[in-house]
């Protein structure tokens, strides 16, 4: 029967060195390297593994589309019925154009002058 080997223990300049090179292929800083315990390297590995995936969360499982933007939030949620909200807001008319402006006034008359009013001399 075959004897397991049993990993002798680091210590001092080599357990600094197991320390660094553990953290550093977990992704850890050299400070949070040298926090590491364990008295062999797989210990080490093993509390640098933990170690990172307690300061670097999972992000968020992605939402495909993302929320409901308030203009489609009171209908079905329905494309057709976001696009008609989107044109009722903006003005748009079924084709999706701004309806046509009125031309502006060219006259330079002051409106708001009475047309009653005469000037006297005395």
């Amino acid at each position: 029967m075959p004897e397991e080997i049993t990993p002798e223990p680091l210590a001092g300049p080599a357990l600094e060195l197991a320390k660094l090179r553990a953290g550093l292929t977990a992704g850890l800083t050299v400070e949070q390297s040298a926090r590491l315990q364990g008295a062999d390297e797989s210990a080490l590995t093993a509390d640098a593994a933990s170690f990172a995936s307690e300061l670097n969360p999972a992000p968020p499982a992605h939402r495909s589309g993302g929320d409901r933007g308030p203009d489609v939030a009171g209908t079905a949620g329905t494309v057709s019925a976001g696009v008609a909200e989107y044109r009722r807001k903006n003005g748009l008319d079924a084709d999706g154009n701004k309806p046509e402006r009125k031309p502006l006034p060219t006259s330079t008359r002051n409106p708001f002058a009475e047309p009653t009013y005469r000037m006297e001399s005395r």
